[in-house]
């Protein structure tokens, strides 16, 4: 028996660890929040619902946009993991605040159902794919549409599926009729290439971060991928039976996941271009999957109107295969940031993972002045004029910790206690003020920054 034949058969009885039941109708989108203790879901029920990833429980209500009822065919997370774009079945897409769980932008141009959205890198865009055939490119800041990008006739029937590229200067297309995919300016709305045709219509695309690749799932089952420099396919990934609805890759371009209409999710190797343990069976239709952040766990929305959670992990141990979840160094001119001011310096190891917010910016760009509270959002901010008085040749303490589950502040509200480092924090940085020489520091990965304990947040720390 072959090593892929012996691992396929130990991880057979591959089951979710978790499923999450309430919606009423099939589920269409899924993500993990920042702080990997939720997922949200949406559904053709028309609402979006939050659940707890460790219990598996809704929390709270459903969302709902007042009384519209309208399927919701698609949704994406923004960047930050602070607004969600939604596509309905009415044409409509919607950006929900995920903290307040209410919309806080309406689109309606489309006029057939919305089947794809997708987000710029830098969460200023997002791009939709509709039935009636156009992509439509809305500012999220201005809350209007973009000139010359609404709509982008693509000429495909249906649009299926939109991606922006890694560096945003890309939008790809694919769909029903002129099957295949399309590559536009970002820009200028411009048709960049001519269609990458295929026999089967064009179902979901991703690219990968280097942007070299491109990969589509097709109607047909098969997963292609395409050297973007020539627009050629050099592999096919096999094993779907039917319609590939749904890709989604774990940020290091090493491992994919898949959904179809075949009742399966799939892991795919892509070093090797294999699959990676058995399919990941459910009772009906799969619509859509997303890695947590760590890679971990993968969440997936079904037809049978659940959404299960599967640990991932487990199934690379068993096959040899949890490299497939490392994330590389970053290249060695991203890993030091240098202040603007004086002529002090921070040495950073790695980007952090563990907040959205920080994963956005570049450590200096942080507000180091705000806190977080348990789910990772800020919640109280250091009083102006904090460090006016700091002597100029002191050492100023940062410190950080990681997030409070949510009996762990309640009990620090009732029973306050003076600040003090302790298990919960570790050192971030200690730099020095201006007019002194470099100083540099490691800083820790996966971490919140400058938190300071609530009751004490007017105090400086300060070390001589």
């Amino acid at each position: 028996m072959s090593s892929a034949a012996a691992n396929m058969k130990r991880t057979s009885a591959v089951t979710p660890c978790k499923t999450m039941r309430g919606h009423t109708e099939g589920v269409q989108g899924v993500a993990h929040l920042p702080g990997r203790q939720r997922i949200i879901t949406c559904s053709y029920d028309g609402s979006l619902r939050l659940w707890n990833l460790e219990s598996g429980a809704q929390l709270g209500g459903e969302w709902r946009d007042g009384r519209d009822k309208a399927a919701v065919r698609t949704m994406a997370l923004s960047p930050n993991g602070k607004t969600l774009a939604t596509g309905s079945q009415d044409g409509t897409v919607r950006l929900w605040d995920v903290k307040m769980g209410k919309v806080v932008v309406k689109w309606k141009r489309h006029t057939r159902f919305v089947k794809s959205v997708y987000w710029s890198p830098n969460g200023e865009r997002v791009v939709s794919g509709s039935y009636d055939g156009t992509a439509r490119v809305w500012d999220v800041k201005s809350k209007e549409p973009v000139k010359r990008l609404n709509p982008i006739k693509t000429g495909h029937q249906h649009v299926h599926a939109v991606s922006y590229s890694p560096e945003a200067t890309m939008i790809a297309t694919g769909g029903y009729n002129e099957h295949g995919i399309k590559i536009w300016d970002a820009k200028t709305g411009k048709l960049l290439s001519k269609t990458i045709k295929d026999y089967y219509d064009i179902w979901s695309l991703a690219w990968t971060l280097d942007e070299k690749k491109l990969i589509a799932g097709l109607s047909g089952g098969s997963i292609r991928i395409f050297d973007t420099a020539t627009w050629q396919q050099i592999a096919i990934l096999e094993g779907h039976t039917n319609l590939v609805y749904s890709i989604t890759l774990f940020p290091n371009d090493r491992l994919l996941a898949s959904t179809s209409w075949d009742k399966t999710a799939r892991l795919w190797n892509l070093d090797s271009n294999l699959q990676v343990g058995p399919p990941l069976k459910h009772k009906k239709d799969v619509e859509c999957a997303a890695f947590a952040t760590d890679g971990k766990l993968l969440s997936t929305g079904c037809a049978d109107e659940n959404a299960y959670v599967w640990d991932i992990q487990a199934i690379l141990k068993t096959a040899g295969l949890e490299d497939l979840l490392s994330i590389p160094d970053a290249p060695k001119d991203e890993q030091k940031l240098y202040m603007s001011s004086g002529s002090s310096s921070i040495e950073c190891v790695s980007p952090s993972q563990s907040s959205q917010d920080i994963e956005d910016k570049p450590f200096l760009e942080v507000d180091a002045t705000r806190g977080f509270d348990h789910l990772g959002d800020a919640e109280y901010e250091l009083s102006p004029g904090f460090f006016d008085d700091t002597q100029a040749n002191a050492l100023v303490l940062f410190v950080a910790r990681r997030p409070e589950t949510a009996s762990e502040k309640a009990k620090r509200i009732k029973n306050p206690k003076p600040w003090h480092i302790d298990s919960h924090f570790l050192l971030v940085t200690l730099f020095r003020l201006p007019h002194h020489e470099p100083y540099s520091i490691l800083i820790p990965v996966n971490l919140h920054v400058a938190q300071l304990h609530p009751t004490q947040r007017t105090q400086r720390h300060v070390l001589p």
